[in-house]
């Protein structure tokens, strides 16, 4: 616009108004507690729209001093991305401005120095930069890209105008920088109260609790939970908030399949929403868990043991450098909030930090072998102090003769079993036939003598092939008959004829009859009668049996002579019958009629023992649907009359089969060392 243009003083006066307006909102974004994101993103805009510019760049630099775009408007009009050349001859002019001394500076379009490196404007607008900078650092670059044709008065308003904004920015900065500070100085304080209540301890449990609950109040989150590698599967062992965790509900169940899936990962991972970029398998166990937890944002970092500082190993040592696995995980969760900021990030990597060392300091504390023991030892200078000098001797001396008394004293060497009374004389009564039970005319306790019908069976089958057979017996005996008067009437050749169809009638009926008899067997067979003389000893027979069907072969009822003396049945477990047969062989090598001896008492009476000797062994170990197997052995009793008045067949026993002497240490732990024998020492042979 040339200078002898008249402005309209009414356009003039909106246009101060509307900058002054934008002026005003700037300085209010400098003060806002806005992110710097946020900032540029209403904080350019308004610079370029006050300057009427073409558009406009913010450049952030790092603690580097690198530069990076921060918010742009319009910046594709410069075309500098159309060559590579002005690009750098651009990025040479930013970094010389922000080393230089000074803050703002106007740049002429296509100026600079001959070189890339000497910074320049390669572009067709004025450039107006200005240097955001604090007390202590510069923090950024503003850039203007402007209309070159402006005059010398309005270029300087321009450079003033950006010099004005700058410093609203590097208030901003400024601002920002000041509660960093304070905030840092509060994170010390909470980091130190962190770090010392998480270290005061070895103790794994304490460790990853106090973790979890002081790790939740740094964090600033709603639940911090710590999960810990078993094998292949992380298992949640501290929620905060929680004093014990209920592994088996169903979100730690999920909570733990996550940590798994991000520990074989080994990465990090921050949920907010959105799970479509992380690995299938993390995508699955966060979905899982989100939808039974309804967590909005969550954060899974693994806790990796490592051995090496990457700050003090240079580049070919950490190239080297072998990283454990991790041995766990730490989640942190939000459940009314889905985003993570920054600044809960920055708390989190630092929990993470502290953590790692803290719970695999635990870890490797607790994982030595017999640490209690070397621990006592470490305290064992308490023992020998002179106040408790003799308390200790003594105590030693009790242990040590508790040791040689194990090792020397013989001690009698017993092997255990359960048992039962039985009659020395008893009989099952078997079905013969099988059938259906029509009359049952005995019941328990009844007294039977030998031969007595005490069973009425019946077998429809089996009567109609009897009525059947009797029939055709019937038939043939008529038939013999009318052959037997027609041979005697018949001439010579009528006669052989009719004499040899008599012959096979004859034959047929032989056949018959010993069918007959047979089935006359099965009939008998039917009616059962008692094996023996005796006492009905089957409970509810009525019950049991009356109207059942029943096979061949099936036990129906138990009858017995209690009165004629009772035996010992004993189940004696396969693996104590090693030390029965040696010692057998070991009394019948002196005496060949030796027994072993045993004593018993009985479930109704455990004051009082018995004696018994043993007289037969079953040469067959049987599994009766226990959870061993067992051999059974037969004891004869030594004194039957010793025996309670009214002893019940049938009573259970608790018995014990002498062995000999053994050490008192041995007859103590056989069985441990046994179970060591067969488990452990085996493997190693």
């Amino acid at each position: 616009m040339s200078s002898e243009q008249r402005y309209d003083s009414s356009l003039l006066e909106q246009t101060k108004r509307q900058i002054r307006v934008l002026v005003n909102e700037i300085a209010q974004i400098s003060r806002s507690d806005s992110t710097p994101e946020e900032f540029q993103a209403e904080f350019l805009p308004r610079v370029v729209t006050a300057l009427g510019a073409v558009g406009g760049a913010f450049w952030t630099a790092d603690d580097s001093g690198r530069l990076a775009l921060g918010y742009q408007v319009n910046l594709q009009e410069t075309k500098l991305h159309e060559n590579e050349e002005a690009n750098r001859t651009h990025s040479a002019l930013l970094y010389n401005a922000l080393r230089s001394s000074e803050t703002d500076m106007i740049v002429q379009p296509h100026s600079g120095g001959e070189g890339a490196n000497d910074g320049g404007n390669p572009t067709d607008f004025l450039v107006v930069v200005g240097v955001v900078a604090t007390e202590l650092d510069r923090v950024g670059i503003v850039e203007i890209f402007q209309r070159p044709d402006s005059n010398p008065a309005a270029q300087k308003g321009y450079l003033q105008f950006v010099r004005q904004v700058t410093r609203y920015a590097a208030e901003f900065y400024k601002n920002r920088q000041l509660k960093n500070f304070s905030d840092r100085q509060n994170l010390w304080t909470q980091l130190e109260d962190f770090t010392r209540s998480i270290h005061k301890t070895l103790d794994f449990k304490e460790t990853v609790y106090t973790v979890a609950n002081e790790g939740r109040r740094l964090i600033e989150c709603d639940r911090v939970s710590i999960a810990i590698c078993r094998g292949r599967k992380a298992r949640v062992e501290a929620v905060s908030g929680q004093d014990m965790v209920d592994k088996r509900s169903e979100t730690a169940r999920l909570l733990g399949d996550l940590a798994t899936a991000v520990v074989a990962a080994n990465e990090p991972i921050v949920y907010t929403g959105d799970s479509s970029q992380l690995a299938p398998q993390v995508e699955t166990a966060i979905e899982e868990y989100v939808d039974a937890s309804h967590t909005k944002a969550l954060a899974v970092y693994p806790l990796i043991p490592r051995r090496v500082d990457e700050n003090d190993a240079d580049e070919t040592e950490r190239d080297k450098m072998i990283v454990d696995p991790p041995f766990g995980a730490l989640i942190v969760e939000s459940i009314e909030d889905s985003r993570v900021s920054e600044h809960t990030t920055r708390r989190i990597e630092i929990v993470v930090e502290h953590a790692r060392v803290a719970i695999g300091n635990s870890l490797e504390h607790n994982s030595i072998f017999l640490g209690w023991l070397w621990r006592a030892i470490g305290k064992s200078k308490v023992l020998v102090a002179a106040r408790n000098l003799p308390k200790t001797i003594s105590i030693s001396l009790a242990i040590l003769a508790a040791i040689l008394a194990l090792v020397f004293v013989p001690w009698n060497f017993n092997m255990h079993c359960d048992g039962s009374l039985e009659p020395l004389v008893r009989r099952n009564v078997f079905a013969r036939e099988a059938g259906k039970i029509d009359k049952v005319l005995v019941k328990h306790g009844d007294a039977v003598v030998e031969g007595q019908t005490i069973l009425v069976l019946s077998n429809n089958e089996l009567e109609a092939e009897w009525q059947k057979t009797d029939g055709e017996l019937n038939e043939t005996r008529k038939q013999i008959l009318t052959l037997t008067e027609a041979k005697n009437q018949a001439k010579d050749v009528e006669r052989i004829r009719v004499a040899g169809q008599l012959e096979q009638y004859l034959e047929r009926e032989k056949t018959l009859l010993l069918q007959q008899q047979i089935l006359n067997a099965r009939r008998d067979d039917l009616t059962i009668k008692s094996p023996i003389n005796g006492t009905v000893m089957t409970f509810d027979l009525k019950n049991k049996l009356d109207g059942r069907p029943v096979q061949p072969g099936q036990i129906l009822m138990e009858i017995a002579r209690p009165e004629d003396g009772l035996i010992l049945e004993l189940q004696m477990p396969e693996k104590r019958m090693g030390h029965i047969d040696d010692y057998l062989r070991k009394l019948q090598a002196e005496n060949p009629d030796a027994a072993l001896k045993a004593k018993f008492v009985m479930m109704l009476d455990p004051s009082k023992n018995y004696g018994a000797t043993v007289v037969e062994e079953h040469d067959r170990a049987e599994n009766r649907g226990t959870e061993e197997t067992t051999v059974q052995m037969r004891a004869e009793i030594d004194e039957p009359e010793s025996l309670p008045e009214g002893t019940r067949a049938g009573a259970g026993v608790s018995a014990k089969i002498y062995c000999g002497k053994r050490p008192l240490g041995y007859v103590c732990f056989n069985e441990m060392i046994a179970f060591l024998q067969k488990t452990a020492l085996f493997w190693f042979e």
